[in-house]
């Protein structure tokens, strides 16, 4: 799959820091070199003292989408624009990302090669939930992890889970990670689970400090839907460690792979071991 034209791209900067405002400039400039225009999302312009517009206006106006910061850019990014579609490139503003892997340095001459038709665009499962609260249904949608937890750090919780409608497993513990396979080397790496190649159609389910030690994570095929309900305990669910929402007792999430997935620009080079070895320090003595 290819970008059919590349007239417009809008940009969206890391919060909280003014100082990318020479960086914004810069892929501004080499973007219009090559007859691009750029746009920027309101919250980005005015950190920098620059006109702006709408996020949702943005994204129905470009082409395609570059955050300018780090993985945690792209991941609010991803999110808040999943409906409409649009592919992203993530420039990272420092240390290279699981995420966002192109430097600013590298830019135009990447860009160059996009003109040609030289790049890949990835696509990576994406979450989508719901909390039914009476009459009113809470929607979110998650690009690395949903995170069931206590609420409390003296409490433990039971969540009792059922896997395609049948009864599955009850954990019993701090709680359970729900990741997809891009968010497998970020929380649930952390706490054991497994790391699972970036475009596959799975998801994990990783216990967070079980009380049992026969509590192991288990990784699902993504056209399973799973539902996850508190027992006698209220809990926090937390979406890419971004957005909280409460889960009352005997309250239920039902979690299961968004039908679309999200689109990430990358070099046709692009190699997630690579990647991975680099950010875990595979291989070094």
């Amino acid at each position: 799959m290819k970008i059919e034209q590349f007239k417009k791209v809008g940009v969206v900067l890391r919060p909280s820091t003014p100082q990318l405002k020479k960086s914004f400039f810069f892929i501004k400039d080499v973007c219009k070199r090559h007859g691009i225009k750029v746009l920027i999302e309101s919250q980005s312009a005015e950190m920098i003292g620059v006109r702006g517009m709408a996020f949702e206006n943005m994204c129905i106006e470009s082409d395609f989408i570059i955050t300018l910061g780090g993985d945690g850019t792209l991941i609010s990014t991803v999110r808040r624009s999943f409906k409409f579609g649009i592919p992203i490139l993530g420039i990272h503003a420092g240390r290279l990302g699981f995420l966002a892997d192109i430097g600013l340095d590298e830019f135009e001459e990447f860009l160059k090669k996009m003109l040609k038709g030289e790049y890949r665009i990835d696509e990576r499962a994406i979450l989508k939930a719901k909390i039914v609260q009476g009459s009113k249904k809470v929607k979110m949608y998650a690009f690395n992890d949903i995170v069931i937890t206590r609420e409390s750090i003296s409490k433990m919780i039971h969540i009792e889970t059922y896997v395609d409608n049948k009864s599955f497993n009850t954990y019993y513990g701090d709680g359970v990670i729900v990741s997809t396979p891009t968010g497998s080397t970020a929380y649930n790496l952390s706490a054991g689970g497994p790391i699972i190649f970036p475009l596959t159609n799975v998801f994990a389910l990783t216990p967070i400090c079980p009380h049992s030690l026969t509590q192991r994570p288990v990784v699902l095929p993504g056209e399973y839907p799973i539902e996850m309900k508190t027992a006698d305990e209220k809990a926090l669910v937390i979406v890419d460690g971004q957005d909280m929402y409460e889960l009352h007792k005997q309250q239920s999430i039902f979690i299961q792979l968004a039908y679309k997935k999200a689109k990430l620009i990358h070099r046709t080079e692009f190699n997630y071991f690579e990647v991975l070895r680099e950010k875990l320090g595979w291989g070094e003595g």
